[in-house]
């Protein structure tokens, strides 16, 4: 995992204890999480083919208009 070992990791949890705190730490913990999410997700839709977004496009805004 980006070559770090598990001496490595443990020191930067610690560090994050320190900084942080305990509670705060899965706060922090979600918000990566997402930010991660959130980022994976765009790389798909930027993978997609050009031309095939604006036929989702279209088909997302007729079945708003049927609604």
């Amino acid at each position: 995992m980006f070559g770090l070992g598990w001496q490595e990791l443990l020191l930067i949890l610690i560090v994050l204890l320190i900084l942080f705190g305990g509670r705060r730490l899965p706060e922090l913990a979600r918000g990566l999480g997402s930010g991660i999410k959130e980022f994976k997700k765009a790389l798909r839709e930027e993978e997609q083919p050009q031309d095939e977004k604006p036929k989702e496009i279209e088909q997302k805004t007729e079945k708003k208009d049927q609604a």
